[in-house]
């Protein structure tokens, strides 16, 4: 009986396409990040906290977001809404972004025109495909919220050990909330020694700090 390893042979495939992103993006001066979570974990939330406080850090800091959904356009308008350019991607039910819908995504965009210079990918919300399928990012960050509980590495490994940060949001919450910062961070840890952890707070901004300057300090490192 032959048996043909459809999945292997599409994530290869969809590896290779990646690098050559990666690489047509770094080449313009153009930084991509994958944000990765569950639905509900305040990412678009994290994502115009951010925009606003960057926006202070450097005026004139052209910053785009790309919001990928099953469907609607309401994060693509809030992030509007800021005065940042944004696209929203419908995915046709699909569960992840992949390397080719990046692209595809990127040209409607009209990013490789060469602006914006940072460019966020809001993927689909859940824990599992996204973790699966490089979009050809240079960084991937997942975010955990409070409510979602500290056993989450224990759950989704993958997403954590191949995220290169890790942002645990509504840290204001905390005290309504059973969740041990210490198990999440140590069990994130175990799964990825290298991932970078910022507990923080976007209403309160609590926390943003280091995870706006580290994020700049990799992007000018690209």
């Amino acid at each position: 009986m032959k048996v043909i390893e459809l999945n292997k042979n599409a994530l290869s495939s969809n590896d290779a396409d990646a690098e050559i992103l990666r690489g047509e993006l770094k080449e313009k001066g153009i930084f991509l990040i994958n944000l990765m979570s569950a639905a509900g974990s305040g990412k678009t939330t994290l994502i115009s906290r951010t925009i606003t406080d960057l926006r202070e850090r450097e005026p004139g800091l052209e910053i785009g977001v790309m919001e990928a959904d099953i469907a609607s356009d309401v994060d693509a308008a809030a992030i509007e809404a800021l005065g940042a350019k944004s696209i929203q991607v419908h995915t046709g039910g699909c569960c992840h972004m992949d390397a080719v819908m990046t692209r595809e995504s990127l040209e409607a965009f009209g990013a490789f025109e060469g602006s914006p210079r940072i460019i966020f990918l809001e993927n689909v919300g859940n824990l599992i495909c996204p973790a699966e399928f490089d979009t050809g990012a240079h960084l991937k960050v997942m975010i955990l919220s409070l409510p979602e509980g500290d056993d989450k590495p224990l759950k989704y490994p993958l997403m954590f050990a191949e995220s290169d940060a890790l942002i645990i949001t509504k840290m204001d919450a905390a005290p309504y909330f059973d969740f041990d910062i210490d198990a999440a961070c140590r069990r994130a840890k175990a799964l990825n020694p290298d991932i970078a952890v910022f507990p923080v707070s976007a209403k309160t901004r609590d926390g943003m700090q280091e995870w706006e300057a580290w994020l700049l300090e990799k992007a000018e490192a690209l």
